[in-house]
């Protein structure tokens, strides 16, 4: 499913902990490796001696705050596929990590650059530029176990506490740090590191000795969820040929370790595990093709480059090559969508639809190629006995309720969507789509107060009650649902008071 947001420009207030793995020459976050010939697993485990720095409670209040302020200004990636497939591999690491304290939400942001970071109450971010570099699942999934460890060992509350014994915590010398880091990796680190200048050098440290449990545990978990240990090294040395040549005379005074020390390290702890063999990931293969062919370059480069790989593994039989060509001529019926040949991109994806009728991400391109082409009836009777089986599925639904919206059925629409969000309430594209079958069945009152929730979820506060008192204005002598709009308007002016008193 294809979907575009207009959103303000929210003013962020945030604090971050991130791992800048690819612009700060320096970043992939390292550890200093301990004795590799202890136990594999006896690892450290002193994240909870954080609990006096910040509660956990304070922790998921401050982590929604940031993840609500994210969607108003970061280029979210509002995908339901690759969401449930970033978000299904996140799963898997989290349900074999220790000291789990609340649910992980996983996302992405288009950004070419290789990054991944953690922020408090388990929010886990991972730039579009990670998993096109990514050559095999089990690498990517070593950055996202990374980042979990980081998550269940409480590293920035840890950090906040050892800042807190060398100075003043100036947190807002630390806003805006984030989203300048979204844009200029480099920038927003110095943004964060000039606010922690008079305890910096104790700051790096602490962060190193981080960077090392968060590596160590990290391997682990990536063992216990059945990835290959291997993935990580693999993937740092990715990181080392890209910063080869370049300046490391100032290693020293950045906050990670440069890759090339991180990879000898990864190299001798994921050994101790040894090698998992998996079979190619088609989800993977096909998450990084929907990337290239919809995020990266050109739709006409990316034409002629799926053309030219489908050409070259068309005769392969191996099931790796098997598994490329797939994923190839995905990618070349996703770019054949982007730049509007429709019927070309569904002559490419019906045979992989009819080889493999199931597949979310197949399903949900064919919808987007029914509905270009004034088919959305076709989309909808494609979609209709997948959804009966599996009524709960995000990508399932969002893409029906899309289908309905366009063949102009807006109950069936309107009626899958609230039911998704009763289940959901933060889900960002589903209010988007009942915005719009609201306005277009003419239902201005309940529009505005789908529109209020949009801008609460991106923390514009005052935009939200602005929209809710347009709806109440709309309420004629309905009286209870006056008095639902009035206690969901008490309830945004206090998250905004919440908003602007929220500290550490």
């Amino acid at each position: 499913m294809k979907y575009s947001f207009n959103l303000p420009i929210i003013i962020l207030l945030t604090i971050f902990y991130s791992d800048n793995a690819q612009a700060q020459s320096n970043s992939g976050p390292g550890y200093f490796q301990d004795s590799i010939q202890d136990n594999r697993n006896q690892l450290p485990e002193i994240g909870v001696v954080a609990s006096d720095a910040i509660t956990i409670d304070k922790e998921k209040i401050i982590g929604d705050v940031i993840m609500r302020q994210m969607r108003g200004q970061a280029p979210l990636v509002h995908d339901p596929v690759l969401q449930e497939y970033i978000q299904g591999i996140g799963n898997r690491l989290v349900i074999h990590a220790d000291n789990v304290k609340f649910p992980f939400k996983f996302f992405m942001i288009n950004n070419p650059v290789i990054n991944a970071f953690a922020f408090y109450g388990g929010h886990i971010g991972i730039h579009t530029g990670l998993l096109a570099q990514a050559s095999t699942e089990s690498e990517l999934a070593s950055v996202l176990a990374h980042e979990v460890a980081h998550v269940t060992q409480r590293h920035l509350a840890r950090r906040i506490q050892n800042q807190k014994r060398n100075t003043p915590l100036q947190i807002a010398s630390l806003i805006g740090g984030l989203l300048i880091g979204l844009a200029d990796p480099e920038a927003g680190l110095a943004t964060i590191q000039a606010g922690m200048a008079g305890s910096q050098q104790a700051s790096i440290n602490f962060t190193r000795n981080n960077e090392q449990e968060a590596d160590n545990i990290g391997i682990n978990i990536l063992y216990r969820a059945g990835f290959d240990p291997q993935g990580a090294p693999a993937f740092f040395g990715k990181l080392a040929e890209q910063i080869r040549g370049r300046s490391i005379q100032l290693a020293f005074l950045q906050t990670h370790p440069l890759p090339q020390e991180r990879v000898a390290q990864t190299v001798t702890r994921a050994r101790s595990y040894g090698r998992i063999n998996l079979p190619p990931s088609i989800d993977f293969h096909l998450a990084k093709a929907r990337i290239m062919g919809r995020y990266m370059s050109t739709p006409k480069r990316n034409i002629e480059r799926f053309k030219a790989n489908s050409r070259n593994l068309s005769s392969m039989t191996t099931s790796t090559q098997k598994t490329a060509y797939i994923a190839s001529q995905y990618g070349l019926a996703i770019a054949l969508f982007e730049n509007e040949n429709y019927a070309d991109a569904q002559s490419v994806l019906s045979p992989l639809l009819k080889e493999d009728p199931e597949n979310l991400f197949f399903l949900d391109l064919m919808t987007d190629v029914f509905i270009k082409q004034g088919q959305a009836r076709e989309a909808i009777s494609l979609l209709t006995p997948h959804w009966r089986l599996k009524p709960k599925n995000y990508v399932l639904t969002l893409n029906l309720a899309n289908a309905y919206l366009e063949a102009q059925n807006y109950k069936p629409a309107i009626e899958l969507l609230r039911d998704l969000l009763l289940v959901s309430n933060q889900n960002f594209v589903a209010y988007q789509l009942l915005h719009d079958a609201y306005n277009r069945n003419q239902q201005q009152k309940e529009a505005h107060m789908a529109q209020a929730e949009i801008y609460a979820l991106i923390s514009a506060y005052p935009l939200a009650i602005d929209e809710l008192q347009f709806a109440y204005n709309q309420t004629g002598n309905d009286n209870l649902e006056k008095q639902r709009i009035k206690g969901r308007i008490a309830q945004l002016r206090q998250a905004q008071e919440s908003l602007q008193n929220l500290s550490i």
